[in-house]
């Protein structure tokens, strides 16, 4: 059964409550990693080692009821490492599957860019389709099913970037920044005592407000959620503005018109409306649209950035009222 929009709200408040017992700050990383799951798709993660991208990950899969697995990932994983295989069994005469890490609700992709194209590939149909081909059979994945992939934004020696079709495949890229000096001093208050985030999660202080079951029913809430018609010609603007720009060498594609869409229901329900706003689309520009475009060299030189980019076709597309 379909839940309703004030319930949708009230979950994902009371998720924000608990997260909030294990993460401190990064709210704008929280808010929109729960957007992803809610609207089922996918986030990549960018930050240096440290920053709390795995613990986060964690706290969503107890808090939201659900699964979860991670995979290191290594130049040397194969892509059955991740979806499993099969294996002959002696005593029963017959293959079995073995099942990979894949097959669970959230899967944690650490440092994605240290594995070869091949092996990240392994990872496409699940995100596009949730189901895994192995040998000639193919496996339907849960409903709940979310990719957090992460890399390092420093570190590129022995690393191999990721192809446009698999970016593309992600809601968004977020950048998770150093805490600030007073959630880094509250970090190290919290270590001395019993409130370690660590600790908080293991122990079992953090309590689940959905089931895997649920989840379901509360991503169909979001259907609900009214976007004017000129709204969405608002958005369609917007991408179709950045296959237009003079400084862009490959544009958005029309799969990040849908993310912005999806992404802006749920960026309103959050915020307590059952309607989207020119705001919510603006706000979710960047993390939509930036992984997605890739500049011209003369532009690049010049010091230009996706980031200032995004903010200039904000200001020359005419935003409806």
């Amino acid at each position: 059964m379909t839940a309703s929009i004030p319930e949708l709200q009230q979950t994902l408040q009371l998720a924000r409550q608990e997260i909030a017992k294990v993460i401190i700050g990064q709210q704008s990383v929280i808010d929109h990693a729960l957007i992803a799951i809610f609207t089922r798709n996918h986030v990549l993660f960018e930050g240096v080692p440290g920053v709390g991208k795995t613990l986060l990950v964690r706290t969503l899969a107890q808090v939201l009821g659900v699964d979860f697995s991670r995979i290191q990932f290594t130049p040397d994983l194969m892509p059955a490492d991740i979806t499993g295989t099969s294996v002959f069994n002696l005593k029963d005469n017959e293959f079995k599957l073995v099942k990979g890490p894949v097959f669970t609700s959230f899967l944690l992709a650490d440092e994605i860019n240290r594995a070869p194209a091949k092996t990240q590939s392994a990872l496409l149909q699940a995100m596009q389709e949730r189901l895994v081909s192995i040998d000639t059979e193919t496996h339907a994945l849960p409903d709940s099913f979310t990719v957090f992939a992460t890399q390092n934004p420093v570190e590129y020696e022995g690393t191999y970037p990721l192809p446009e079709a698999q970016k593309d495949r992600f809601m968004f890229k977020l950048k998770v920044d150093y805490p600030t000096r007073d959630e880094e001093l509250d970090l190290a208050t919290r270590l001395l005592g019993a409130s370690a985030p660590e600790r908080v999660l293991s122990a079992g202080q953090v309590q689940a407000v959905l089931t895997a079951d649920r989840i379901g029913a509360m991503q169909a809430a979001l259907e609900q959620v009214t976007v004017r018609d000129e709204l969405l010609a608002y958005v369609v603007d917007l991408v179709r503005a950045t296959r237009q720009h003079e400084a862009v060498l490959v544009g958005s594609g029309p799969r990040a018109t849908i993310a912005l869409v999806q992404a802006s229901r749920a960026f309103a329900v959050l915020d307590q409306r059952d309607f989207v706003s020119p705001d919510d689309i603006r706000s979710l520009a960047e993390p939509v649209l930036g992984h997605r475009l890739i500049l011209r060299p003369e532009f690049e030189i010049e010091g230009l950035t996706i980031s200032e980019l995004i903010q200039r076709i904000l200001q020359q597309v005419p935003v409806p009222r």
